[in-house]
């Protein structure tokens, strides 16, 4: 077992940068053209580079997020799940929310294709 970062955490990594930077280009050219987003405020998916741009756009006008990832968990599937320090703040600076939350992603051809909400592996039972 190889303790080298899969290619996929360096990506993950730069995504949230580039989020956290709000460098939406930057963040888009790492999925691909299908790519399904959560609109974790809203409720609902986004799908498509120009969705997801909107979406974040409509977010940030809103709301201050800064996401850190913690740590990477790769599963069978080839998602990774990733362990994530969300604090999200008004635009004033008061803390809306300070919390853990899960992102599942899924990949194709080296893209993201997918990001999911999810709970973290400490919540869940371990089979």
């Amino acid at each position: 077992m190889s303790h080298q970062p899969a290619p996929e955490i360096e990506l993950l990594r730069a995504v949230y940068a580039a989020f956290n930077a709000r460098d939406i280009n930057a963040a888009l050219a790492l999925m691909t053209a299908d790519v399904a987003w959560p609109k974790a405020f809203k409720g609902g998916f986004v799908r498509g580079p120009e969705e997801v741009r909107a979406y974040w756009t409509e977010q940030w006008s809103e709301i201050n997020p800064h996401v850190e990832p913690v740590s990477f968990y790769s599963e069978e599937t080839g998602r990774i799940l990733v362990d994530v320090h969300q604090v999200v703040r008004d635009l004033a600076g008061a803390v809306l929310a300070d919390q853990h939350v899960g992102h599942r992603f899924t990949f194709e051809h080296g893209l993201i294709q997918a990001m999911e909400v999810c709970p973290l592996p400490s919540s869940t039972p371990k089979t």
